[in-house]
Formats: C-alpha cells, structure tokens, sequence
C-alpha cells in the first residue's frame, strides 16, 4: 500500500501543473472554439480511455484486500474517529470559503462576479447563518445559498454550472443535516463532486484552445510531451480522478493527493487559486476523515474478479462516453 500511495503522490505531482487551470475559464481570455469529434476521439485518446479501464478493473479488485492490513487498519481507525467533526468542517468551511469569495467581489467562482448590493448582503447574511452553532439557521443558510446558486445558473446556464456542481452537494449536505435523512448526505457529496471534475475534465477535451494557451502563456511543464498530447492525458487523470470518487474507491488517499495538488498550485497562479478552490479543499479534507465505510459500490454485485473486472471496465467506457457525448452536445 504504501508504494501505491508513493506512486499515487508521484503521478498528482507530475499532473499538477494540468490541476492548475482545472476551471481554465478562470486563466485565459481565449474564446472557447469546439474541436471537431474526430480529432477529439483520436487514436491517443481511445488508446488511454482503454488503459484508464484497466487500471480502473483492476484497483476496484485489488484495494479492497488492503483494507484488511494493519497499517491501513489503525490508519482508518484514527480518521474514523474524527468523523463526528465532519459536518461541522463543511459547515464552517463553507462560511470562510464565501467570506474569501465575497470580500474578492465574487461567488461560487472568480468568474462569477456580485454586482448588486443586495446580493453581498445576502452573502453576508447567509455567513452569519452558517456560523451560528444550530441546526435551523444551517437549514435556512443552505436554502438561501441553494436560491443564489439558481440564480446564477439562471444567467449562465445549466451546463456552465455543471462545473460547480459540488456547491449543490454541499448545500444538500447542510439541508439534511439532523433529518431522517442525514445519511444519504455524504453520498451525494461524492457524487456531486465526482460528477463535477469528470464534466471540468471534459472541457479540455473539447475545447483544447483554452487550455493550450494556459500551457503557452504561463509557461506550463509538460514533461516533455507536446502540449496538444499533455492536455489529453492530464484531462484522463481528472476525469479518473473524478471517476473514483463516484464509484468508492481510493477516496482517503485521492483525497490527500488532490489536497496536496491544490497546495502546491497556489503558487503558480495565486489568490485565484484560492478563492476557486478553497472551497474544494474543504471538501477534501472531509473526504479523508469519511473514507467510504457508508458507501456499498455496484461492484459488490458481482461475485467473481472476471465478472468485477468486466463490470468496471465497460462502466467507465460508457461513462466517459456518456459525459463525452452529452458535453460535446450542449456545452
């Protein structure tokens, strides 16, 4: 486990400059300009979706067994522990992450700018909500949240605000708090969240223009490779990223990785950083307390490693294909 965990940190590294400019909306003014379909489903991407597959077919069998070594099992037991903190880190977390974003102008993105009075009041008002210590003023603080996040995605968009998706996980966290309900809470959040890097990951691939001008005008590492060729696997290990943290596997471990990853690019591209992904961060850090104890992935249906490996791999076919399908129709 602890080579896979070494390899995991080396390839989050190696990917980092990509994590960057995950929302690359945020670092170029360069109109976005659809690639056509055949260029998109070019023979390096079909060549990397069939390999992400494997891998993935083969995690979802072999992570498993690890859970039952001792390390692993005295490391699950420490965060265990400190679950009973994870509802209020989100709570609170998302108080400081809207007093970053409002105090910058902004809301849920540094693209989203708060231009009326009445709306960074709100926003205030919707902090103090958040940070009085009950249940009531949570619930009441999600549902004017969850008011200004259809607000903006009236005027922008549903499918630009795919992209922040996770905000509507949160909010549905925060609603069912203390509810029959509760359970199914940190389940949506991964799957909002998962949902939200798989459809940014997208965006690389269909509109590469943008995402090559990051790389030319802020001087991006790309290993050697050619920019075009980077793009397309450094949007693989987004979109894997995301992958994960749907199906239930590996999320301690991504979540630290990606949580390392975000730290690290602050550096290259600064408060913008921080007040997109502040809130992400957030996230994260309660991913690694929960693990997925609550989580029974589909895989458990099938009984065999031949039958769990062939499930895995044409799942993750179809949902790439799926998200691929979908973005290129409507974004």
């Amino acid at each position: 486990m602890k080579r896979l965990f070494q390899l995991l940190l080396a390839l989050g590294i190696i990917a980092s400059p990509f994590f960057t400019h995950a929302h690359v909306k945020w670092f170029t003014e360069v109109a976005p300009q659809k690639e056509a379909i055949e260029n998109i489903l070019s023979p390096l991407f079909i060549s990397l979706a069939i390999l992400a597959a494997i891998v993935l077919a083969l995690l979802a069998i072999i992570i498993p067994k690890t859970t039952e070594w001792n390390t692993i099992k005295k490391i699950d037991n420490k965060l265990s522990s400190l679950r009973k903190y994870s509802r209020l880190i989100l709570k609170y977390g998302t108080a400081v992450s809207l007093i970053i974003q409002v105090t910058n102008g902004t809301l849920f993105a540094p693209e989203f700018h708060l231009e009326h009075s009445f709306a960074i009041y709100l926003v205030w008002g919707i902090i103090g909500l958040l940070l009085i210590p009950h249940h009531i003023s949570t619930k009441l603080g999600a549902v004017l949240l969850l008011g200004l996040f259809v607000f903006i995605t009236i005027e922008n968009g549903i499918f630009h605000m795919l992209d922040y998706g996770f905000y509507v996980a949160i909010i549905g966290v925060l609603l069912v708090g203390n509810t029959k309900f509760e359970n199914v809470g940190f389940p949506f959040l991964y799957l909002g969240t998962g949902l939200s890097l798989c459809w940014v990951a997208v965006e690389k691939w269909v509109y590469p223009t943008m995402s090559l001008d990051i790389v030319a005008n802020h001087h991006v590492p790309t290993f050697g490779f050619a920019p075009d060729a980077f793009i397309v696997m450094a949007a693989f290990i987004e979109f894997v990223v995301g992958y994960l943290l749907v199906v239930g596997i590996l999320n301690r471990v991504l979540g630290f990785v990606v949580t390392v990853i975000f730290i690290m690019t602050t550096m290259l591209f600064g408060m913008t950083e921080i007040i997109g992904h502040f809130m992400i961060h957030i996230v994260l850090i309660v991913f690694i307390i929960e693990g997925v104890s609550f989580y029974n992935p589909p895989i458990k249906m099938h009984h065999t490693k031949v039958d769990q490996f062939i499930f895995v791999f044409l799942n993750f076919i179809f949902v790439l294909s799926t998200f691929v399908l979908i973005y290129y129709r409507f974004a």
